[in-house]
């Protein structure tokens, strides 16, 4: 690591509060140029820890962490505070195997109050933490870091709620990255936010309300309505602050986010404020580096200078957003929605084509799912585009709002499986056992491109329920001039015929058992028979019962949970059905997957060729 003046001496947040404000801006200079040069090296998120950069030192230099508890929403913001929280000289392990995460991680620090890699938990989080404080009669400041983007999901509203209706001390610190507030941040917007802050202004402010309580109560309830109607009139014209008001909260702001002079006299005040606030600061995503503040999108995250593998055809997110394109040009009753992830699902294409059929409701993976099912109330095709990880955010609404309403909705989830460095909050590998326990719903997984191309069309062509799961990985093939033809729902893929033991493959695992055949042969003598069980649900039964009555052994497996997955429906029917084949499964078992890369994680959940030889050598060895 480089000699750095003052950064090379922060090993805790203690070490900021000696430090004077331009002493602070220097080290501001050189935590950003850390972050950006070790990012850049070994991957990582990007454009956002660089813009909260200022707010972190803010924050670490007038807040005592761990005694008073920072909860970052969505822990990619938070890079200068695991730095500044004594993890700058293993930064740069950085979301690989063995080294820290790119999240918050309770394990790892006692500074990560909370472990979040989804948005929008930090406010009822933080309003549980207060209260617990205050049964516990204790004194710690609980604060709220929230992005503007996670305030677009309704648990950060329903937490609002229930903190302005409590009232106990809390603050949110609001991050708004989008510049919306730009045209009100000025000198006047400053003025007024030096005067709601000041103590002078706030014991004046209390005395007059403290003095008009003893007044009869009916000039009491004018002066206090008098004086509480100016200062939201105030607000609300020059800032967003009314809404924020009328919930229950005070409203500090906007806070230009990288001036730290602001921001260090701001939290000095908000610190001293007995009831629920909110400062709403704004910040550019991307600060410190000149191509991030431009596309801070593109720059969201960046891969390192890794070795890059050399695929053999394009992944499934472009696959995806090809095959959304050409079906689209044919049936205009399509529309695709997304919860904030247009660019991650491959529908940029789609968007610039079909930009009337395409909705992005925000992170509110709830509302897109039941959206969509009033969508399909009116006989459109709605295509909900989602991350594996983040549909678990939204089950209730599957079950309630298009399962038992049997509306044809197109599930359509990326990132299924491991899916790398973003660890346990991303990987995608509960989807299967979620989605099996609930009737009326077509569950598949293509082995390539050109399946998932088959199973777009296949799902348009029924009038059900429908979903596709595929992982963050190569398509091995694709044909983008092929035209797509409809699967009869149901039917499994014999693809290669052997003897002794038949494979069950779902997905992603069956190119990996078709390249396993060759090494099966050298080592164990025979070659198995592999299935393509591209329908996990409904399952093929009848070749199903034509596997179980022809073979002793078969081995199941997929990327997925062990637990309520594909190998268990499997064993399931042999029972219910007294077949007497050895049945073993593969996939994930009762455990969180830590990060690595996919490879890496693969070899360790042995969810490769030689995990697969290694299980069939159990069939003999129970003989």
């Amino acid at each position: 690591m480089i000699d750095y003046t003052y950064l090379s001496k922060i090993d805790s947040p203690d070490d900021l509060k000696s430090l004077d404000a331009k002493t602070l801006k220097v080290l501001s200079t050189e935590l950003t140029h850390f972050i950006r040069s070790t990012v850049e090296e070994v991957g990582g998120h990007f454009a956002s820890p660089l813009g909260v950069v200022d707010l972190a030192i803010a924050l670490h230099s007038v807040y005592n962490s761990p005694h008073d508890k920072l909860i970052w929403d969505v822990g990619h913001q938070a890079y200068a505070h695991k730095i500044l929280t004594g993890r700058r000289d293993v930064f740069s392990t950085l979301r690989q195997k063995d080294g820290i995460s790119g999240y918050l991680n309770r394990s790892e620090s006692p500074h990560d109050i909370v472990g979040a890699g989804h948005a929008s938990t930090a406010i009822s989080s933080a309003l549980g933490l207060a209260h617990a404080r205050d049964r516990k009669k204790s004194n710690e400041n609980i604060i709220a870091i929230v992005g503007d983007g996670a305030m677009s999901g309704g648990l950060s509203y329903e937490g609002i709620n229930n903190l302005g209706f409590h009232r106990t001390q809390m603050t949110i610190v609001l991050n708004d990255n989008t510049m919306s507030i730009s045209k009100s941040v000025g000198a006047l917007s400053k003025y007024l936010t030096k005067v709601v802050t000041s103590p002078v202004y706030n014991r004046m402010r209390n005395d007059i309300w403290n003095i008009t309580g003893k007044a009869p109560t009916t000039i009491s309830r004018i002066v206090r309505k008098l004086l509480r109607k100016t200062e939201e009139g105030v607000k609300g014209f020059f800032t967003p602050g009314a809404l924020f008001e009328e919930l229950g909260l005070r409203y500090i702001g906007p806070v230009n986010g990288h001036d730290l002079d602001e921001l260090l006299r701001t939290f000095k005040a908000v610190k001293k404020m007995p009831n629920p606030v909110l400062v709403h600061v704004y910040t550019k995503k991307g600060k410190g580096s000149e191509l991030a503040e431009i596309d801070s999108t593109k720059y969201y995250s960046m891969a390192g200078n890794r070795k890059k593998t050399e695929k053999p055809a394009p992944d499934y997110s472009q696959v995806f957003g090809s095959s959304v394109v050409k079906l689209a040009e044919k049936n205009d009753k399509i529309i695709c929605v997304t919860a904030a992830m247009e660019v991650g699902t491959g529908m940029s294409t789609y968007v610039n084509k079909f930009p009337k059929r395409y909705v992005d409701v925000g992170i509110a993976e709830g509302h897109a799912v039941t959206y969509a099912s009033g969508l399909a109330i009116e006989k459109y095709r709605p295509i909900v585009a989602i991350y594996s990880t983040f549909f678990q955010r939204a089950i209730d609404n599957i079950f309630h709002d298009v399962l038992l309403q049997d509306l044809p909705v197109i599930f359509c989830m990326d990132r299924a499986g491991v899916v790398g460095q973003d660890g346990p909050t991303h990987h995608g590998i509960f989807d299967i056992s979620l989605l099996r326990m609930f009737p009326n719903i077509v569950i598949t997984a293509p082995k390539d491109g050109d399946e998932m191309n088959d199973l777009l069309a296949t799902a348009l062509s029924q009038q059900k329920p429908f979903s596709i799961r595929y992982p963050k990985d190569t398509s091995y093939r694709f044909d983008e001039n092929r035209e797509s033809k409809v699967i009869n729902v149901g039917e499994w893929e014999v693809l290669n015929e052997g003897s002794n033991v038949a494979i069950l493959a779902v997905g992603s695992m069956v190119e990996i058992a078709q390249n396993s055949l060759k090494k099966i042969k050298e080592i164990l003598g025979f070659t198995p028979t592999v299935v393509n069980a591209r329908f996990i649900k409904p399952m093929d039964e009848n070749l199903l019962k034509e596997v179980l009555s022809k073979y002793e052994s078969i081995l199941t497996i997929e990327e997925g949970s062990l637990i309520g997955g594909f190998g268990s429906g499997v064993v399931d029917f042999a029972k219910g059905i007294k077949s007497n084949s050895n049945i073993l499964t593969m996939g994930i078992p009762d455990n969180y997957v830590e990060h690595a890369t996919r490879s890496e994680l693969l070899d360790i959940l042995q969810l490769n060729t030689a995990g697969i030889i290694n299980k069939l050598k159990e069939f003999n060895s129970a003989k």
